[in-house]
């Protein structure tokens, strides 16, 4: 079986979140489990840090990746959705799998998998957890898909779990409430596994408490020395040293100064806390400062207020929910630029309306909006009528990216996201495109 058979096969018999949504929703662990046991119990045998939450996920697993890294640690990461290939959510080191790899792992595990019908995920669950153990990572930093409790990651028993925040998203399978969505993340906090909380909430704390006393991790109060859960943000780190120690960071958003702090926090349980087998793994300051300065080349993290461009300047963010962007609408008041061209598209299960008050309105921005490719994205029609102000609709986001480029100037900026997968086919596109105006 070549790679690409190995795709066609997957998506067209158990297509991605990423392009049909709920459809490819299986939650459980029972699954899980028995693909699990057929390829060997891979998630009994790995050293993991398991990372959950609405926003920041994905960048907080990259951090705290980069710095066992530049401990010199072999590290396996496994992160998701991806934005150009299937292999960017399964790395060791930086790495992504081979694609003989997947390749060979959907040919020997064809028949199982056919029987058990597993979905897409809990499919590269077990490819990333096998791969990892094949390949003796020292630790795996593991992102939750959705949610926590439910999902197929949540069969690990890891050294550390994190939750980064909480948010409204995916409410239609964790809940409409703050409290209701935590407690769902906080399904993947383990018994006597310490756990660090990155951002708290008037409405989500006590959940987070109630689930760590159930564990037997919160002791007789926060300041006990038997507690075993951290609030990043109540920690003092932020408050008093503004990341002093780990200063320079690869990732430029406004809201990964939160996950900063959040892999800060993680990283410091890791080293101090007593947890068996790490107090050797050398996270020393040189090597959170080495890793939180070079997480994108460390790691390969892509698409984090990403700059493509100077001459306009082209930025592309993932921030896909009102939580997230947020952070960019935000930064993108901050932009002195003449004129902000905004090429913009979402999918349909987001708070769309909820953005669309946060984004900027003065003049001087421009919005192109379009319609990112998967079954789930709103279009670029409903994008406009939504927004309700001057804009203009082009469903193709190659002929949105081209719009852009031949209205934009060299002193202006260019602002492509809303939607990873639309990030995703911006980072395929604006290599070729840059070519006609550099």
């Amino acid at each position: 079986m070549t790679y690409n058979e190995a795709i066609e096969y997957l998506y067209s018999s158990r297509p991605p979140f990423h392009l049909v949504g709920s459809t490819a929703y299986k939650p459980g662990l029972e699954n899980t489990l028995r693909l699990m046991a057929h390829v060997g119990n891979p998630h009994e045998h790995l050293r993991a840090v398991h990372v959950a939450g609405t926003n920041g996920k994905g960048s907080t697993s990259h951090l705290i990746a980069a710095v066992l890294q530049a401990a010199g640690y072999k590290v396996g990461l496994f992160t998701s959705p991806h934005l150009i290939s299937l292999t960017e959510r399964i790395r060791i080191n930086g790495q992504p799998i081979p694609e003989a790899e997947v390749a060979d792992f959907i040919e020997q595990n064809r028949a199982f998998l056919d029987e058990v019908q597993p979905s897409f995920f809990e499919t590269m669950t077990a490819m990333a957890f096998a791969y990892f153990v094949r390949e003796n990572v020292d630790i795996a930093v593991v992102e939750v898909g959705l949610g926590g409790r439910l999902d197929s990651t949540n069969v690990l028993t890891p050294i550390l779990s994190v939750i980064t925040n909480i948010g409204f998203d995916h409410m239609e399978f964790l809940g409409n409430t703050l409290p209701k969505i935590a407690r769902e993340k906080a399904g993947i906090i383990k018994p006597n596994i310490p756990v660090v909380i990155g951002e708290t909430h008037p409405q989500t704390m006590n959940v987070f408490l109630d689930r760590a006393r159930e564990c037997g991790i919160l002791g007789e109060g926060l300041e006990t020395t038997d507690c075993r859960i951290w609030f990043a943000d109540q920690c003092g780190y932020m408050r008093s040293r503004r990341l002093r120690e780990a200063p320079e960071c690869d990732l430029k958003g406004l809201y990964q100064e939160h996950n900063l702090q959040t892999a800060y926090v993680a990283l410091q349980v890791l080293r101090n806390y007593g947890i068996t087998g790490l107090r050797d793994y050398g996270i020393t300051k040189d090597a959170i400062r080495e890793g939180f300065s070079h997480v994108c080349s460390l790691t390969g993290l892509r698409g984090r207020w990403e700059i493509l461009s100077m001459k306009p300047l082209i930025i592309c963010d993932t921030g896909h929910n009102s939580h997230g962007l947020q952070y960019v609408a935000k930064q993108l008041k901050e932009l002195t630029n003449p004129h902000v061209w905004i090429v913009f598209g979402m999918v349909n299960d987001k708070d769309t309306d909820v953005v669309m008050r946060l984004m900027p309105t003065e003049d001087r921005y421009h919005y192109i909006f379009t319609t990112p490719n998967t079954q789930r994205a709103r279009t670029a029609e409903e994008m406009l009528a939504m927004w309700g102000k001057e804009g203009v609709a082009i469903s193709n986001p190659k002929e949105a990216i081209d719009y852009a480029l031949k209205n934009a100037d060299e002193t202006d900026a260019i602002f492509i996201g809303g939607s990873n997968y639309l990030v995703g086919e911006a980072l395929q596109i604006i290599n070729c495109q840059l070519s006609i105006i550099n």
